[in-house]
Protein backbone atom coordinates (compact mmCIF):
# COMPACT_ATOMS: atom_id res chain seq x y z
CA UNK A 1 0.00 0.00 0.00
CA UNK A 2 1.10 3.75 -0.39
CA UNK A 3 1.65 6.27 2.01
CA UNK A 4 -1.52 7.26 3.51
CA UNK A 5 -2.57 11.05 3.51
CA UNK A 6 -4.68 13.31 5.42
CA UNK A 7 -6.78 15.52 4.06
CA UNK A 8 -5.09 18.54 5.52
CA UNK A 9 -1.75 17.22 3.70
CA UNK A 10 -3.29 16.95 0.50
CA UNK A 11 -4.39 20.71 0.82
CA UNK A 12 -0.61 21.82 2.04
CA UNK A 13 0.97 19.73 -0.79
CA UNK A 14 -1.73 21.16 -3.34
CA UNK A 15 -0.55 24.57 -2.35
CA UNK A 16 3.19 23.77 -2.45
CA UNK A 17 2.74 22.16 -5.54
CA UNK A 18 3.75 18.62 -4.99
CA UNK A 19 2.06 15.75 -5.60
CA UNK A 20 1.74 12.76 -3.29
CA UNK A 21 1.29 10.56 -6.07
CA UNK A 22 4.67 8.91 -7.80
CA UNK A 23 4.92 10.14 -11.05
CA UNK A 24 4.87 8.41 -14.25
CA UNK A 25 8.14 8.22 -15.88
CA UNK A 26 8.28 10.19 -18.76
CA UNK A 27 7.42 8.68 -21.55
CA UNK A 28 9.93 8.72 -24.78
CA UNK A 29 9.67 11.43 -27.17
CA UNK A 30 7.96 10.98 -30.31
CA UNK A 31 10.49 12.31 -33.21
CA UNK A 32 10.09 12.58 -36.98
CA UNK A 33 11.37 9.46 -38.83
CA UNK A 34 12.04 9.71 -42.56
CA UNK A 35 9.85 7.52 -44.95
CA UNK A 36 13.45 6.25 -46.11
CA UNK A 37 13.74 4.53 -43.50
CA UNK A 38 10.18 3.03 -42.35
CA UNK A 39 9.81 -0.57 -42.55
CA UNK A 40 6.08 -1.12 -43.13
CA UNK A 41 6.23 -4.62 -42.59
CA UNK A 42 7.54 -5.11 -38.85
CA UNK A 43 5.38 -1.81 -37.76
CA UNK A 44 2.48 -3.47 -39.66
CA UNK A 45 -0.40 -3.80 -36.48
CA UNK A 46 2.08 -2.28 -33.94
CA UNK A 47 2.49 1.68 -35.32
CA UNK A 48 -0.05 4.05 -36.58
CA UNK A 49 1.48 6.01 -39.07
CA UNK A 50 0.95 9.62 -39.19
CA UNK A 51 2.56 11.09 -42.95
CA UNK A 52 3.78 14.80 -44.11
CA UNK A 53 4.46 14.72 -47.20
CA UNK A 54 6.13 17.77 -48.82
CA UNK A 55 7.94 18.52 -52.35
CA UNK A 56 10.75 20.80 -49.60
CA UNK A 57 11.56 20.84 -46.13
CA UNK A 58 10.73 24.65 -46.92
CA UNK A 59 7.40 24.55 -47.50
CA UNK A 60 5.10 26.50 -45.64
CA UNK A 61 2.79 23.99 -45.11
CA UNK A 62 5.14 21.21 -43.83
CA UNK A 63 6.61 23.72 -41.04
CA UNK A 64 3.01 24.58 -40.65
CA UNK A 65 1.98 21.06 -39.96
CA UNK A 66 5.01 20.43 -37.96
CA UNK A 67 4.88 22.92 -35.72
CA UNK A 68 0.48 22.05 -35.15
CA UNK A 69 1.65 18.61 -34.16
CA UNK A 70 4.70 19.28 -32.02
CA UNK A 71 2.37 20.51 -28.71
CA UNK A 72 0.55 16.75 -29.19
CA UNK A 73 3.38 14.70 -29.25
CA UNK A 74 2.90 12.75 -26.28
CA UNK A 75 -1.03 12.17 -26.79
CA UNK A 76 0.05 10.70 -30.11
CA UNK A 77 2.37 8.94 -28.20
CA UNK A 78 0.41 7.60 -26.66
CA UNK A 79 -1.45 6.71 -29.34
CA UNK A 80 1.24 4.03 -31.03
CA UNK A 81 1.59 6.49 -33.92
CA UNK A 82 5.08 6.96 -36.08
CA UNK A 83 5.70 9.89 -37.38
CA UNK A 84 7.20 9.31 -41.00
CA UNK A 85 8.01 13.32 -42.98
CA UNK A 86 8.67 12.47 -46.64
CA UNK A 87 10.62 15.59 -48.17
CA UNK A 88 11.92 14.61 -51.13
CA UNK A 89 9.82 13.18 -53.93
CA UNK A 90 13.46 12.20 -56.16
CA UNK A 91 14.24 9.54 -53.06
CA UNK A 92 11.13 7.71 -54.38
CA UNK A 93 10.01 6.34 -50.84
CA UNK A 94 7.83 3.25 -50.86
CA UNK A 95 5.44 5.21 -48.69
CA UNK A 96 5.20 7.55 -51.64
CA UNK A 97 4.85 5.79 -54.19
CA UNK A 98 1.74 3.77 -52.24
CA UNK A 99 0.34 6.77 -51.93
CA UNK A 100 0.94 9.28 -54.32
CA UNK A 101 0.80 12.43 -52.80
CA UNK A 102 1.20 15.79 -55.06
CA UNK A 103 2.86 18.24 -53.05
CA UNK A 104 1.77 18.87 -49.32
CA UNK A 105 -0.25 16.23 -48.00
CA UNK A 106 -1.38 15.14 -44.43
CA UNK A 107 -1.79 10.82 -44.75
CA UNK A 108 -3.43 9.17 -41.09
CA UNK A 109 -3.94 5.81 -40.84
CA UNK A 110 -4.75 3.15 -38.76
CA UNK A 111 -2.39 0.13 -37.48
CA UNK A 112 -2.95 -2.26 -40.64
CA UNK A 113 -1.64 0.80 -42.64
CA UNK A 114 -5.54 1.36 -44.05
CA UNK A 115 -7.97 3.46 -43.56
CA UNK A 116 -6.33 6.84 -45.12
CA UNK A 117 -7.77 10.29 -43.88
CA UNK A 118 -5.96 12.46 -46.29
CA UNK A 119 -5.48 16.37 -45.76
CA UNK A 120 -3.69 18.39 -48.58
CA UNK A 121 -3.59 21.56 -45.58
CA UNK A 122 -2.30 21.38 -42.24
CA UNK A 123 -4.46 19.85 -39.65
CA UNK A 124 -4.11 21.15 -36.19
CA UNK A 125 -3.07 18.18 -33.39
CA UNK A 126 -5.89 17.98 -31.71
CA UNK A 127 -8.08 17.06 -35.00
CA UNK A 128 -5.48 14.54 -35.82
CA UNK A 129 -6.04 12.88 -32.39
CA UNK A 130 -9.32 12.96 -32.65
CA UNK A 131 -9.00 11.21 -36.26
CA UNK A 132 -7.11 8.55 -34.39
CA UNK A 133 -9.69 8.30 -31.66
CA UNK A 134 -12.44 8.01 -34.48
CA UNK A 135 -10.64 5.00 -36.28
CA UNK A 136 -12.30 1.24 -35.94
CA UNK A 137 -8.65 -0.28 -34.67
CA UNK A 138 -8.34 2.56 -31.90
CA UNK A 139 -12.22 2.24 -31.33
CA UNK A 140 -11.39 -1.66 -30.78
CA UNK A 141 -8.57 -1.36 -28.70
CA UNK A 142 -10.42 1.00 -26.05
CA UNK A 143 -13.34 -1.72 -26.20
CA UNK A 144 -10.65 -4.46 -25.05
CA UNK A 145 -9.02 -2.15 -22.37
CA UNK A 146 -12.81 -1.03 -20.81
CA UNK A 147 -15.40 -3.78 -22.05
CA UNK A 148 -17.47 -1.87 -19.53
CA UNK A 149 -17.70 0.89 -22.43
CA UNK A 150 -19.94 -0.92 -24.89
Amino acid sequence: MGPQFSRRSFVLMALLGLSPLPLRAAEPALSPVPATEVDEAGLLFLRRPVIVFADSPADPSFTRQMELLQRYLPELALRDVILITDTDPAARSALRQRLRPRGFSLVIMDKDWGSAIRKPLPWDGREVVNAIDKMPLTRAEALEKNPAGR
